[in-house]
């Protein structure tokens, strides 16, 4: 059957939402795909696909198609898409009405079109494309249609996004591509320098779930991590502490920090007075590293919040555009026809 109605997606570094018209968030799923290099066959996507990496036979590459919030592997994305929606629909194709897409708002105009052709070939009939943070913002129920600003940081897995939100709009706003991504690669380089130990992509993203942190937290622990000696090429284990893993996080922190700043200060005097007053709302499902709120609000003097469902806030948002929730209609932001 046809799929007819609208729908909201958050095309991310690190998972992939499918927001449904009426239904709510009903995809969540990795932002893997895994392929049969010989035939150039998709075999898995998602969670399946995700289990893959760092364990497939040469004849199998699993890879993640988007890099930085924006798509690095056409091809792989568009499988990736067909597949979710298929599962989301029960069908492989969909005649929406509409189809939302969250972009990072440093996305240039080609990256912003290559979104659209890869929805357009999995089936779209019509894309519109808004900036992620400020559908990151509507998610996480920030009253943005008024005159006030509100500040909002999402961190995804390839990009932060940082805007000032007034009147329905962005009026400053920042993208870098340090995020939850970034985070593993500081963790992995760290053990690599310091142990002369090699460590899987997945065992990064474990250490930094179960003992990274932003900020000193009581009843800090220790994790034993195993990986391949880079010295003799045996397999060996090492222990370590939530301080070291800590300290290999500073520099992409230190950049996250920097755009907060930067964007603070290109706002107007007057909707700067109102962030100090409202505080920061933290999204993004990177933004639940444990304490990296207590560290914004000690560097910036701003109070920060941590949105209820962070990771669900761009297809939240998108939803809310969907029913007509927001003050400006989608349309009024760029979109292809």
């Amino acid at each position: 059957m046809l799929f007819t109605k609208d729908i909201g997606i958050d095309l991310g570094t690190a998972n992939t939402l499918v927001y449904l018209k009426g239904k709510g968030i009903v995809i969540r799923e990795p932002s893997v795909v895994a392929v049969d290099v010989s035939s150039n066959k998709v075999l898995a996507v998602g969670l399946s696909a995700k289990e893959m990496i760092g364990r497939t036979p040469g004849s199998i590459v699993a890879v993640k198609p988007l890099r930085y919030g924006v798509i690095a592997d056409f091809r792989s994305t568009e499988a990736m898409l067909k597949n979710l929606i298929k599962k989301s629909s029960g069908s492989g194709l969909f005649n929406s009405a509409r189809v939302l897409i969250g972009v990072p708002s440093g996305a240039t105009e080609v990256e912003k079109r290559a979104v659209y052709d890869v929805v357009k070939n999995a089936g779209a009939k019509k894309i519109i494309i808004i900036e992620k943070a400020l559908a990151s913002a509507m998610g996480a129920k920030l009253p943005i249609n008024e005159a006030r600003a509100h500040m909002v940081v999402d961190i995804g897995g390839g990009t932060t996004e940082v805007a000032v939100a007034a009147l329905g709009d962005v009026v400053s706003s920042c993208s870098i591509k340090v995020a939850g991504d970034s985070f593993d690669e500081a963790i992995t380089a760290y053990i690599k320098k310091k142990y002369s130990l090699l460590i899987g992509e997945r065992t990064a993203e474990e250490i930094k779930l179960t003992i990274g942190s932003a900020f000193p937290y009581e009843n800090e622990g220790t994790m034993e991590v195993m990986g391949r000696n880079l010295i003799d090429g045996l397999p060996r284990s090492v222990e370590i502490n939530a301080e070291e893993i800590r300290m290999s996080l500073a520099q992409p922190l230190l950049d996250i920090l920097d755009a907060i700043k930067t964007t603070l200060e290109k706002s107007p005097p007057e909707l700067a007075a109102d962030i100090i007053e409202q505080g920061i709302v933290l999204t993004g499902g990177s933004a639940a590293l444990r304490g990296l709120d207590s560290l914004i609000t000690k560097q910036t003097k701003i109070p920060v919040t941590v949105a209820k469902t962070p990771a669900d806030c761009v297809a939240d948002g998108l939803g809310k555009c969907l029913t007509g929730e927001f003050l400006r209609t989608p349309d009024s932001d760029m979109y292809y026809d």
